[in-house]
């Protein structure tokens, strides 16, 4: 099974941007579509970007406008660049299969937004 590793977040400030990074420990993304994922504390996982094999992209209400999911075959990595972050964006953020999640969550990288 492919194991999935998260990194790019941090502490930025409101209006600032960061691009996240998913690698894949083998080469899953030319057949399986991929999800960016977040969590809040206290609040449920959801869905925040999509992007499919062909490259077409799917983005919750909330960040369309300001986050772009996109994808590097060659390097099994898929990539969040997210801009105009807001404190409601700060989540921990992680990547997995999508619609179904098929793979073991990784640790996730810590996103921050405040003044």
């Amino acid at each position: 099974q492919a194991q999935l590793v998260e990194s790019g977040g941090g502490l930025v400030q409101p209006g600032g941007s960061l691009r996240l990074a998913c690698a894949a420990s083998r080469s899953i993304f030319s057949i399986l579509a991929v999800g960016w994922y977040r969590q809040a504390l206290g609040k449920q996982r959801e869905l925040v970007a999509a992007i499919t094999p062909i490259g077409s992209t799917n983005y919750a209400d909330s960040v369309k406008g300001r986050f772009t999911i996109s994808k590097d075959n060659a390097k099994n990595t898929v990539y969040l660049q997210m801009n105009s972050l807001r404190p409601e964006d700060t989540a921990v953020y992680y990547c997995n299969t999508w619609p179904s999640i098929t793979l073991q969550w990784g640790q996730g990288t810590q996103v921050t937004v405040s003044s």
